[in-house]
């Protein structure tokens, strides 16, 4: 009989695949459902980066290519990162992986040895904690607070850090919560990870350019050179670019790490797919107005969903700088009775229960290690959005 490896029992499904799942299901069985669970922008891959990719079938760039990325795309990625980040890197510092989630599952098991440990600040991305332990690793929580913009705080980052630490995982703007660091909350971080020269800071920047307002966006290598040499910042052409499907995540860093995450993917995943890789290079080097258009787009539909849920019953919604998600507290209604009669004792038992009564899909707080809150996704149309939130005010206006 099948058994599953011990490390793989030390892991959970993703949370937000499953409510995915569960939403597809109901939806295939005849419910009206509303779907704000999935990280995935609603636009289209812009014109010229499909295009590209198709040029490339056309000129049969369709074989293996070196291991983490043709030379092209690892240009373009240099070119990036000292054009928009003020980063110098060579291409031979540079990965390029099949998706965001890639780079770091390489990272984690190309530098974790048993018992080291990972800081992730919570509320914190689904699968962060999972490849830490699938690595061999132990993620190690350090709680935010929604008066803080869920930004983790030098002093409780301090306490948090022991001789094992190896990582620090940074993630600007965040998913799920939006919330994003500017440069002197950086700079603050910096200096107590200038004193633990054993940490290594990987920072997530996948949603750098959908950012509000006066929010600049910022990373932590460039605000900090002295902690160049162990940072690997990592990025990727998914949300900018709606390149979801495409699969392609990069990052930069010191030659010894990036040599390692090869090693790993030359007896795993090999190379990203080749079109992918051709597609991006013209992601990056080619127009790039439609992002900023793109971000006033989602910038919008945030501003009516906090305002929205903001009305309704029980419900505190902060408004957040980036991405495009919002983390409500439903603390409001803990402990009340759903329309069910069932007691809302959890974020879980709400997301349940708003589905079950409005058709309306949302990713419970604790899948992110922080309640009683929980994820909405606005990559979806103004008028879905309307919808689905006016069913939000009624499901808790009918809780008692």
């Amino acid at each position: 009989m099948f058994s599953e490896s011990a490390n793989l029992r030390r892991v959970k499904p993703s949370a937000t695949a499953a409510a995915s799942a569960k939403a597809r299901a109901l939806r295939a069985a005849g419910r009206d459902i509303i779907s704000l669970d999935a990280g995935e922008p609603d636009f289209d891959t812009p014109e010229h980066i499909k295009d590209a990719g198709i040029r490339a079938i056309r000129e049969g760039k369709t074989k293996y290519t070196d291991t983490d990325g043709i030379p092209e795309l690892k240009a373009a990625i240099v070119g990036k990162f000292a054009r928009e980040n003020g980063l110098t890197y060579k291409t031979s510092q540079v990965n390029v992986s099949p998706g965001g989630k890639p780079v770091i599952f390489n990272a984690m098991m190309a530098s974790l040895n048993p018992g080291d440990e990972v800081v992730i600040p919570a509320p914190y991305w689904v699968s962060y904690p999972d490849m830490v332990l699938m690595a061999g690793g132990e993620p190690v929580f350090v709680p935010t607070r929604a008066e803080d913009g869920f930004r983790v705080q030098p002093a409780a980052l301090e306490a948090a850090i022991t001789p094992r630490t190896r990582w620090l995982i940074l993630n600007s703007p965040s998913n799920p919560t939006g919330g994003g660091y500017r440069p002197s909350e950086l700079k603050a971080l910096a200096e107590v990870l200038l004193r633990h020269p054993q940490v290594w800071i990987l920072t997530d920047d996948m949603y750098e350019h959908l950012v509000f307002g006066d929010f600049e966006f910022a990373t932590i290598a460039e605000v900090e050179p002295a902690l160049y040499d162990r940072t690997l910042t990592m990025n990727g052409v998914s949300k900018a670019y709606a390149m979801t499907g495409w699969r392609i995540g990069y990052a930069a860093g010191s030659e010894p790490l990036i040599n390692a995450m090869r090693k790993v993917m030359t007896q795993s995943t090999s190379n990203p797919s080749s079109i992918s890789q051709w597609a991006a290079v013209e992601a990056l080097n080619g127009p790039q107005d439609f992002i900023r258009s793109n971000a006033k787009v989602f910038e919008g539909r945030r501003d009516l969903v906090v305002s929205m849920l903001n009305q309704a019953a029980g419900l505190k919604c902060p408004t957040p700088e980036g991405a495009f998600y919002v983390y409500p507290s439903c603390a409001g209604l803990i402990g009340k009775t759903a329309p069910t009669g069932k007691i809302i004792a959890s974020d879980a038992d709400f997301a349940v229960e708003l589905l079950e009564a409005e058709g309306v899909s949302v990713v419970f707080g604790a899948a992110f290690g922080l309640s009683p809150f929980f994820r909405i996704s606005y990559a979806t149309s103004n008028a879905l959005l309307e919808e689905a939130c006016t069913r939000i005010q009624r499901f808790c206006g009918s809780v008692t």
